[in-house]
C-alpha cells in the first residue's frame, strides 16, 4: 500500500509571508485558462473573441469561480459548521471550494460577459468549456497535496491503495486523482477535440455537462461522501445529487442545439 506524503500545505514562506499549494493550483488554474484561449484564438477556433474579451473573462470568472465555489461548500456541504464559525468563511487557504457553486458563479460571471460583448450565452459558455478541465485538474491536484477529499476504503491488494494518516491506518481510493484523470484530463481532451469543428451553438457546453456530471457521478462512488444539507448518504452523495441535473441540462442542450440552431 502506499501512503499519502503528508505534503506541507505552505509552498513558499518567507517571514510572516506564506503561499498555500492550494493557492498556487488556482492559479494555475486561471494560467492555462488564459493561454488556451489565447491558442484558440489565434489559431482560429473562435474567430469571434479577441483578447480583451478573454482578459474579461479571466477577471470576471475568477470573482465568480471563488465566490461562487466558496458560498456553494458554505450552503452545499458544511452549513451547520460554517454559521458556528463564520469568520472561517473568508479563510480560503485551508480549502473547501464546491465545483457546483463556482460552475453557478461562472455562470452568472458568463451573463454580465455575454451582454457586454454582444454575443448569446451559449456561445459565450462554448468558448470557455473546453478551457475549463484543466483547471479542475489543478484543482484536485491541490487537494490532492492538502490531504482533504479522500477516498472511500479499498481492497489493500489493490495496487494504488493509499493510506491518509490524518484520517486512519486503513488503505483507501486516492479519488482526488481519479478526479483529476476522468473530469480534468479525459474531459479534456473530450472537449477539445470536439469543439475542433464548427458545432451548433450550445452543442460544446452541452457536452461539457453531461461529460463532467456522468464523471463526477462515478467518481463519488470511490470518494467518502460529504455530508451536504441532507446528511451523510453512502447511496446518492451529495455531489451525485448536484451532478444528476447538468446531465439531464446537457442532454437537454445538446438536443436541442442539434435540432435549431446553427453552427457556431
Amino acid at each position: 500500500m502506499l501512503i499519502h506524503p503528508q505534503f506541507d500545505p505552505v509552498a513558499i514562506s518567507i517571514g510572516p509571508f506564506s503561499v498555500h499549494w492550494y493557492g498556487l493550483m488556482y492559479l494555475l488554474a486561471f494560467l492555462q485558462f488564459w493561454w488556451l484561449g489565447k491558442w484558440r484564438i489565434e489559431h482560429g477556433r473562435s474567430p469571434s473573441w479577441n483578447l480583451q474579451a478573454l482578459d474579461d473573462l479571466i477577471f470576471y470568472g475568477v470573482l465568480g469561480v471563488i465566490l461562487g465555489g466558496r458560498l456553494g461548500q458554505v450552503v452545499f456541504y458544511e452549513p451547520g459548521y460554517y454559521l458556528s464559525h463564520p469568520q472561517e468563511i473568508l479563510m480560503l487557504w485551508k480549502g473547501g471550494m464546491s465545483f457546483h457553486g463556482g460552475f453557478l458563479g461562472v455562470l452568472l460571471a458568463m451573463t454580465f460577459i455575454a451582454r457586454k460583448y454582444q454575443r448569446s450565452w451559449l456561445a459565450t459558455t462554448d468558448f470557455i468549456a473546453p478551457l475549463v478541465p484543466l483547471g479542475l485538474a489543478t484543482g484536485r491536484l491541490g487537494n490532492f497535496i492538502n490531504g482533504e477529499l479522500w477516498g472511500r476504503i479499498a481492497d489493500p491488494g489493490l495496487p494504488w491503495a493509499m493510506v491518509f494518516p490524518q484520517v486512519d491506518q486503513l488503505p483507501r481510493h486516492p479519488s482526488q486523482l481519479y478526479q483529476l484523470a476522468g473530469e480534468g484530463i479525459l474531459l479534456f481532451l473530450i472537449l477539445w477535440f470536439y469543439a475542433a469543428k464548427p458545432r451548433p451553438v450550445g452543442a460544446v457546453s452541452g457536452v461539457f455537462l453531461i461529460g463532467y456530471g456522468l464523471l463526477r457521478f462515478l467518481a463519488e462512488f470511490f470518494r467518502t461522501p460529504d455530508a451536504g444539507i441532507f446528511g451523510l448518504s453512502y447511496t446518492v452523495s451529495m455531489g451525485q445529487w448536484l451532478s444528476l441535473p447538468m446531465v439531464v441540462a446537457g442532454i437537454a442542450l445538446l438536443s436541442f442545439s442539434q435540432r435549431n440552431q446553427p453552427q457556431a
